[in-house]
């Protein structure tokens, strides 16, 4: 059997919601600025008002180009800024030159694809009766177009292949994608997720489910609070993430930067309810990770959690976190950055394995904002970062992430060294 390879983190890219580059979103999310601002549409067949994370800067064409901006939906289109910052992150070149790139590829979450451009067919043939749609419907709206452009785009002949999980979307996407290079199947792999949840129907389908927090315009940029005695509900948001795995020794013989190691990946399902978690299905995958990577529990210095400020949700996580590092959980250090992101569903696990490699690189824990004297007493049992950034000297790091339909992902990183 072949030794496994390492997996050097040599690009990250996104589309912030903030309008800056990777730096300015870190640095606002160390000063726990939210993104949460206050949607309002006035759509038919009654208005709708809720907290919603916007990326209201971004410019499909500024960003991809024209062309490409009118062949794609906006979630590819997301997606497809977010992989080509990465990819420039990891000083690898948009044309190929010569080079061999017939096994790098592209492994992609979304959790709902097309949708924001299906329903403007509907809306086209049933509220505006037209009786016909543009010729590229059917490519526009497909869940593969992100990674089939980004292939496309980069010249990449491996697999390219895209992952529907719900909210565990884009982490099961970089966990397949670092199970194809640690075992030399791909030199380099971009992964990652976009997402795009704004559409009319989507909004009011989780509106029906009564998990998301209220439409308070004057509460909107603190509307999610995960851990919190006074969370309220989830905040949907859009974004883009992007993450370059590539086989160690291919990086450090081109001499790339590396942002950090990533090290193990851990999936399970709960196989018991589809939209209630399950302590012990989450246990699994965080031991699945630590088995993977090889890291004892007490070796983990810090995770960033999936904590959704759902009232089932959270304290099933602590739960988790509790059950597998029994007594090194007081010490363990825990945040949940969508108090300031929002959740951004398929892309969640992308934009927090980001975040993740940038607080080991940097040594900075997010603070889980609005969190500061109100944890719930069912959340307790960890050692919560709360409200202000955390310097710490970090090493190892879990990012989880848990979705609807039970299925759980948890990925680890270790910082980057030689």
């Amino acid at each position: 059997m072949a030794a496994q390879r390492r997996v050097a983190v040599t690009g990250l890219g996104l589309v912030s919601p903030f309008g800056g580059d990777l730096a300015d979103f870190f640095a606002r999310l160390c000063a726990q600025e939210s993104a949460v601002t206050h949607l309002r549409t006035d759509d038919k067949p009654s208005p709708l008002a809720l907290p919603m994370v916007l990326c209201q800067h971004f410019d499909a064409a500024a960003a991809i180009g024209k062309p490409l901006a009118a062949l794609t939906d906006r979630f590819a289109q997301l997606g497809l800024s977010a992989a080509f910052t990465a990819w420039e992150d990891a000083g690898l070149s948009r044309s190929a030159g010569g080079q061999d790139r017939s096994d790098w590829g592209v492994a992609w979450g979304t959790a709902l694809g097309g949708a924001h451009f299906s329903e403007k067919i509907y809306r086209d043939l049933w509220q505006e009766g037209r009786d016909r749609v543009a010729p590229l419907s059917v490519l526009l709206g497909m869940n593969n177009a992100a990674n089939a452009h980004i292939s496309i785009q980069l010249g990449l002949g491996g697999v390219s292949v895209s992952h529907s999980v719900a909210c565990a979307s884009s982490a099961i996407s970089i966990g397949e994608a670092f199970r194809r290079v640690r075992s030399g199947e791909a030199t380099v792999m971009v992964c990652g997720g976009s997402d795009v949840p704004q559409s009319y129907g989507v909004m009011r389908a989780w509106e029906a489910l009564r998990v998301l927090a209220p439409g308070d315009e004057h509460s909107s940029p603190s509307a999610c609070r995960p851990f919190s005695c006074e969370r309220r509900g989830l905040v949907l948001g859009e974004g883009a993430a992007a993450l370059v795995l590539e086989d160690w020794d291919h990086a450090l013989a081109r001499g790339a930067a590396i942002h950090g190691e990533m090290v193990g990946f851990g999936a399970t399902c709960d196989h018991s309810h589809l939209v209630r978690p399950e302590v012990a299905g989450q246990a699994r995958a965080l031991r699945a990770a630590l088995a993977d990577a090889s890291l004892a529990p007490e070796e983990v210095d810090y995770v960033n959690a999936h904590g959704t400020a759902t009232t089932e949700g959270d304290p099933t996580e602590v739960a988790a976190l509790r059950e597998v590092f029994a007594g090194h959980a007081v010490q363990l250090a825990v945040s949940s950055t969508k108090a300031l992101h929002g959740h951004m569903l398929g892309a969640a696990g992308a934009i927090e394995a980001v975040i993740t490699v940038l607080s080991l690189r940097d040594g900075v824990a997010v603070g889980t904002a609005q969190l500061e004297g109100h944890i719930d007493a069912a959340c307790e049992g960890v050692d919560h970062v709360t409200t202000t950034r955390r310097d710490l000297p970090l090493k190892t790091a879990l990012s989880s992430s848990f979705a609807f339909g039970g299925s759980n992902a948890v990925l680890a990183f270790r910082a980057a060294s030689t």
